[in-house]
């Protein structure tokens, strides 16, 4: 799962599902912002001034002003076509209340294939293949769904990777994988908390089982109890010190993901190690130890896979087929929209037509582009992204519960098994591409 653009969260062990309150507040505050939403749209097409053009995304704070102005700014300026944008962390929930109250953006921006492909099934999305360029997505960017995309990247992200300071030698690294109190995690991110946790369980299972195996598990092929599977989860508890050390768990529950790097910075550096993805670099404490990169294959015990990579996208979906949805649907597949996440380093295009000049010193940006565009490598989309909603929020909260309590795993997964079974779920028809 794929992090979402800010906000306060904290994860909360040990529980298996929202409590009926919580699951109250929830939809009456989706459905308020639904409501206010909607009335923001109607006042601003009313006044009929210029085209209007709404557009839902995960990008909140500095990244919301980034999109804004590298992205946003420059198609209203050349089309004359206003942007009504709205960021929000909670966007699932946004959307769903949207779609449920008849008043959907135009255009959406999610993380997650597997939600997308929801919305598809139920006829809520209209296909893009004809606004964007052809050739331009690999299948695991652009899945085709019975003969049509329905969505594309606007921005990538790797995922195999850890990070560490760079004045850190090669035994040092070897030797802090090896020590739970190395690594730094935390679990809260909102209404997605639990998310890292995943992450760090879909890596484990490609780089230790390989890709056919991993695409198996989240096409809902292979069943959670698996030995495969299991031996993931058992991997991360050893690795972060689960079941065995109640200090750093208890600071990984409470610790916001966006937070959980901070310790690197202190002195002494309470953490020196993040499973991470790429945009984690951009953050203060990474920039402050000049953060440099690893596979994580190099630091997961039992890795086997070669040259093999877990990443994820933000992806565009069009809800309403207007000329000027359509146009900034072609705008955002453009190179020059794609490039402008590249530009100030706050992500990926994979697109090949929107790479920056080639840098001769091997940055971390420029060799993380690299890999990405690398028909060589198998990249995989992010397992829970993929996955149906359902199974993937279970996931994320299976995770938390895990990492509280490890002795609950059987029954853990025996669960996710129980509601992955259900035939009514729609499982994309496939996550990687092998290259070549």
């Amino acid at each position: 799962m794929s992090a979402p653009g800010s906000g306060p969260a904290t994860a909360a062990p040990g529980l298996r599902r929202p409590s009926r309150h919580l699951v109250r507040v929830v939809t009456v505050v989706a459905s308020c912002l639904a409501v206010l939403a909607a009335a923001v749209v109607v006042g601003v097409r009313a006044l009929g001034q210029e085209p209007t053009v709404t557009l839902l995304a995960n990008w909140t704070g500095e990244d919301a002003t980034h999109f804004r102005d590298a992205v946003i700014a420059p198609f209203e300026r050349k089309y004359h076509i206003r942007v009504d944008y709205q960021g929000s962390s909670a966007e699932s929930q946004v959307l769903s209340a949207d779609v449920e109250a008849g008043t959907p953006p135009d255009v959406v921006v999610l993380t997650g294939p597997g939600e997308l492909a929801d919305y598809a099934e139920r006829k809520q999305l209209f296909p893009v293949e004809d606004l964007v360029p052809q050739g331009a997505f690999g299948t695991s960017w652009a899945t085709p769904l019975k003969g049509h995309v329905y969505w594309f990247p606007l921005k990538a992200d790797v995922k195999s990777i850890v990070w560490y300071p760079r004045d850190t030698t090669d035994q040092e690294l070897k030797a802090a994988g090896a020590r739970p109190d190395q690594w730094c995690l935390g679990m809260g991110s909102g209404a997605t908390s639990g998310w890292p946790g995943t992450d760090w369980i879909e890596d484990i299972l490609l780089q230790q089982s390989g890709w056919r195996t991993y695409q198996r598990w989240a096409r809902g092929l292979l069943p959670w109890q698996s030995k495969e599977v299991e031996r993931a989860w058992q991997t991360w508890r050893r690795l972060v010190g689960a079941g065995t050390d109640p200090d750093l768990v208890a600071r990984a529950l409470k610790t916001e993901y966006q937070d959980a790097s901070k310790p690197v910075t202190q002195r002494p550096p309470q953490c020196t190690l993040e499973h991470q993805a790429s945009f984690v670099r951009s953050y203060q404490p990474w920039k402050d130890v000049r953060g440099r990169y690893t596979h994580s294959a190099e630091l997961i015990p039992g890795a086997t896979a070669k040259d093999t990579w877990e990443v994820s996208g933000d992806l565009v979906a069009l809800l309403h087929n207007t000329p000027q949805a359509e146009q900034l649907i072609r705008h955002l597949a453009s190179a020059e929209a794609q490039q402008a996440w590249t530009a100030k380093e706050a992500g990926f295009s994979v697109d090949t037509r929107a790479q920056p000049a080639s840098d001769s010193n091997g940055s971390w940006h420029s060799t993380l582009a690299d890999t990405l565009l690398d028909t060589g490598a198998v990249h995989c989309f992010d397992a829970s992204d993929a996955m149906p909603p359902s199974v993937r929020d279970a996931f994320a909260q299976a995770a938390i519960d895990f990492l509280a309590d490890p002795h609950q795993l059987d029954e853990l997964l025996a669960q996710l098994d129980s509601l992955s079974s259900n035939e009514e779920l729609n499982w994309l028809p496939s996550v990687c591409d092998r290259g070549p």
